[in-house]
């Protein structure tokens, strides 16, 4: 049976996201949002359980054995790092790994909407992402890290479970901490973070209310705070972390989020028209007097019309102009982006207003940027 690191050099080599490691079947690899087998041969319990007892700390199958189920990370020294989490079904131990690629993106070589910088730009607030799981959120913060750290002298703390993307100091000086092996949890290394000097904060997952109201509170004391929430927009990310707390104190949560708003980003991952690769689709919800003035409101669906109709002036766009964007710039197909919408009919009317047709052809006029579509 084939040896583990040998293994994980193929999944980077064949550009795979994830390898999936199941008693009874073949490895599955991600390779371009799709899964599928590496091989024929079945892998046993012998040939898992060796691998986790190579991967995996005392302390860390001592997590297993109590959880039934752990996180980790693993290196494959002068080649990469790899992101994993160990755990049982049906009885049986599996594995799924995750790629940490020690080349650190930026905006431009992942296709992201320039206006990204210009947020990065920011001396202080709070930056959203979020996005399903593999939507390349490490990605995107990792690629506005980096160019914080290309253009300016400043502290980043982030805090990561486990660290996602190595960084090398370049204008900046980065200091990277992981959750069980520098800090015990989120909350006392968001708290001893902010007595670290940081100017901008990364915090890899909000898993308490504590943890969220010590990024509120760093983001509005001059800090720059970027953190990732599961949501399927830009605004309803704004609700969900309003929606955590209890209601009588959701109205101060939701006028402190109106105050330290930088933007919200929410994104998915499309197949490129060109059969290679995946392109990311992003929704960009920008605060402006007139969006924070909703938010308090708690108008939600106000912010959306507001989103679409500021995309000349404040660069902001749906996520449905974004997908209309990348057609009419032939980057992605029409039927994946219809697969990727939750507002197809809506897409679809908004196509035939600009006069773009399914093949991403312009029978009207209008104006086509990486910021969306111009109205």
């Amino acid at each position: 049976m084939i040896e583990i690191n040998e293994l994980l050099r193929i999944m980077v080599t064949q550009r795979a996201s994830d390898l999936h490691l199941r008693v009874g079947s073949p490895p599955m690899m991600r390779i371009d949002g799709v899964l599928q087998p590496y091989g024929s041969e079945r892998l046993s319990i012998e040939w898992i359980k060796n691998v986790v007892e190579t991967i995996l700390t005392e302390r860390q199958k001592a997590v297993l054995q109590k959880e039934l189920a752990v996180d980790s990370s693993y290196s494959i020294e002068s080649f990469t790092r790899f992101r994993l989490n160990v755990f049982y079904q049906r009885g049986t131990l599996a594995i799924a790994f995750r790629t940490i690629f020690t080349k650190v993106p930026t905006i431009e070589s992942l296709g992201l909407p320039t206006v990204l910088a210009t947020l990065c730009d920011k001396p202080q607030g709070l930056i959203l992402v979020s996005g399903p799981t593999g939507s390349g959120k490490s990605s995107t913060l990792a690629a506005m890290l980096q160019y914080i750290n290309a253009s300016r002298p400043v502290h980043i703390v982030t805090v990561e479970d486990p660290i996602e993307y190595l960084f090398r100091d370049e204008k900046a000086f980065i200091t990277q901490r992981e959750i069980g092996v520098d800090a015990p949890d989120y909350e006392t290394a968001l708290k001893n973070a902010l007595r670290q000097d940081p100017d901008v904060v990364l915090i890899g997952e909000i898993r308490s209310q504590n943890t969220m109201i010590t990024a509120l509170n760093a983001a509005e004391t001059g800090h720059l705070v970027f953190t990732t929430v599961h949501a399927n927009s830009s605004y309803e990310a704004i609700s969900r972390i309003v929606d955590a707390f209890a209601g009588d104190i959701r109205q101060l949560i939701r006028k402190q989020i109106a105050e330290v708003l930088v933007a919200s980003l929410y994104q998915r991952l499309i197949p490129s028209a060109s059969g290679s690769g995946r392109v990311p689709a992003v929704e960009i919800l920008i605060r402006t007097p007139r969006i924070k003035e909703l938010i308090e409101k708690n108008e939600m669906r106000e912010i959306r019309e507001e989103i679409e109709h500021s995309v000349t002036v404040h660069r902001m766009q749906s996520f449905e102009q974004s997908l209309i964007a990348l057609i009419a710039n032939k980057v992605i197909n029409y039927q994946d982006a219809l697969s990727a919408t939750l507002m197809p009919g809506e897409m679809k009317l908004a196509m035939d207003q600009l006069g773009i047709d399914e093949h991403g052809d312009i029978h009207l006029q209008g104006d086509i940027s990486d910021a969306g579509i111009i109205f």
